[in-house]
């Protein structure tokens, strides 16, 4: 159950937020690799001294976690569900009016895939989500998903290991909505297992100062025929629309 929060420490976080320095080191952090503090300096656009005192704070405030090794220190997302947090501001930003949310080049390649703290996101996501529940390995109930028999007999002959959750951990699975998208993609352990997969097996790769991921010709092949990905996946979904799917070869 969730303890009471008073007013002032919600006001507090939402004001750490509110900072255009600060956000753009979250949003970085969303990324799921920890960095240094010059490195989140340039990020931000700040000075050094500038970004140590921004940090200091999100590491008091529990936004932000931090670990010492040799002679740097490394930040990261405190938890899973500060970038939860994250995700929904993104997705309300998104529908910002244009005025406010100049488009980049790398746009386009955000919304194609990107890592979402552990787990994988945009339209890769979406459809990788479309596909095995279209397959019926997973269920998602209520923001829940929940694997089928066949569902994980599948995944563990992908070479995912996945543990049965215990009171107060991580979700098997759950679902989260995509700020790009408007569709739901995979998290929880499933979702970060299927990403650490698919870096493992060369079908995604990280972009280095980006949250983007490069999908390999070999990536491109094996969404294909292990999970039936249509042909035109990477297409912007309609409003309402669901994907068709090629016939599929097992994991």
């Amino acid at each position: 159950m969730t303890a009471m929060v008073s007013g002032n420490t919600v006001a507090e976080i939402a004001s750490l937020l509110g900072d255009a320095a600060r956000a753009n080191m979250l949003s970085a952090l969303m990324g799921g690799v920890a960095m240094t503090a010059g490195e989140l300096a340039q990020v931000a656009g700040v000075t050094a001294q500038t970004a140590s005192g921004h940090l200091a704070k999100m590491v008091e405030s529990g936004l932000l976690a931090r670990e010492k090794q040799g002679r740097h220190r490394y930040y990261r997302l405190a938890s899973g569900e500060v970038a939860q947090l994250l995700d929904a501001l993104m997705l309300v930003a998104a529908n910002a009016p244009a005025r406010h949310r100049p488009l980049g080049p790398r746009d386009d390649a955000l919304r194609r895939a990107r890592s979402c703290y552990d787990h994988m996101a945009g339209r890769l996501a979406v459809a990788l989500s479309d596909a095995v529940q279209a397959r019926g390995f997973l269920i998602l109930e209520e923001g829940v998903g929940l694997l089928t028999e066949e569902g994980e007999r599948f995944f563990a002959a992908f070479g995912l290991t996945l543990r049965p959750p215990r009171s107060g951990t991580r979700p098997l699975c759950r679902a989260c909505l995509d700020w790009s998208e408007r569709r739901m993609h995979l998290a929880g352990q499933l979702g970060a297992a299927l990403f650490d997969q698919c870096l493992a097996r060369g079908w995604v790769a990280r972009i280095p100062d980006s949250r983007s991921l490069r999908i390999s010709r070999a990536g491109e092949l094996g969404f294909a025929r292990h999970f039936g990905l249509a042909e035109d996946w990477d297409r912007p979904a309609r409003p309402g629309e669901w994907r068709g799917m090629q016939p599929a070869s097992p994991a």
